[in-house]
């Protein structure tokens, strides 16, 4: 059992429906990752959301 572990998961939506990672998403991926690291919380995924599917930075080796 782990006590007081801070961890993140992003999500968001692309409004137009391609769930593809955009350039300004892997952008902010890894700023986000970078300012959680500083605040000792552990940055799992970003997610984007789309016409019914997704899409992992993570599976997808981009800033995770």
């Amino acid at each position: 059992m782990c006590e007081n572990c801070p961890s993140i998961i992003v999500v968001h939506n692309h409004p137009p429906g391609d769930p593809t990672p955009s350039p300004k998403d892997i952008m902010v991926t890894r700023e986000l990752r970078t300012c959680a690291a500083m605040m000792y919380i552990e940055f799992l995924d970003h997610i984007v959301l789309g016409q019914g599917k997704f899409a992992s930075l993570k599976d997808k080796g981009l800033g995770v």
